[in-house]
C-alpha cells in the first residue's frame, strides 16, 4: 500500500473528520477515558484552524490506498519559524510510516513558507510522538511557551 500527503483545507469533510479523530484521541487520553462528542465539539470549536491555511500555515492530509489516514498542521509564528501542530495518525494505520511522511511533507511546506526550523509542544502521555519527533531529528528545546498541554517542547532546523 502507498501514502500519499498534500495539502488539503482544514474544513474539506476528510480533514473535518481527521481532526476531530485527533482531538478524540489527545483528549481521551488526557482525561484517561473516552470523550463525549460534546468535548470534541467544544475542544474543536475556536481552536485557530482557520490559521491552518496560506499564507499563515498549511493544513495536511495524508493518504493509505487513498483513504484518509493522518493529518498535521503547520502554524508561522514569525518570519522564521513554524510550529507543528495536530499530529495524527489513525490508529489502523500506525507503523506503517506515515508519521515520518508527514514530518517530512510539514518540512517541506515550510520551508515553501520560507520558514526555516519548525518547533512543537507536546505532553508527558504522548510517548509514541515524542519518540517519532527525535527519530526525526527534532531535539527537546527549552519551553517557549506556557501553553497548560505544554510538558515537552522539540525543535528542528530545516
Amino acid at each position: 500500500m502507498t501514502w500519499t500527503v498534500a495539502p488539503e483545507r482544514f474544513d474539506t469533510p476528510d480533514a473535518a473528520l481527521l481532526r476531530r479523530d485527533y482531538y478524540d484521541e489527545v483528549a481521551s487520553r488526557y482525561w484517561g477515558r473516552p470523550a463525549t462528542s460534546e468535548e470534541i465539539d467544544e475542544g474543536l470549536a475556536d481552536d485557530g484552524v482557520e490559521r491552518l491555511a496560506p499564507p499563515t500555515g498549511e493544513f495536511l492530509v495524508g493518504r493509505h490506498a487513498h483513504e484518509p489516514a493522518s493529518c498535521t498542521g503547520l502554524v508561522v509564528v514569525d518570519p522564521h519559524t513554524a510550529e507543528l501542530t495536530r499530529v495524527f495518525v489513525r490508529p489502523a494505520f500506525r507503523g506503517t510510516g506515515g508519521g515520518g511522511l508527514m514530518l517530512a511533507a510539514a518540512e517541506r511546506a515550510a520551508r515553501s513558507l520560507g520558514v526555516r526550523r519548525i518547533r512543537l509542544d507536546t505532553r508527558d502521555d504522548l510517548v509514541e510522538a515524542r519518540a517519532l519527533y527525535t527519530k526525526h531529528g527534532y531535539r527537546e528545546v527549552p519551553a517557549f511557551n506556557q501553553g497548560p498541554y505544554a510538558e515537552h517542547w522539540f525543535a528542528k532546523e530545516l
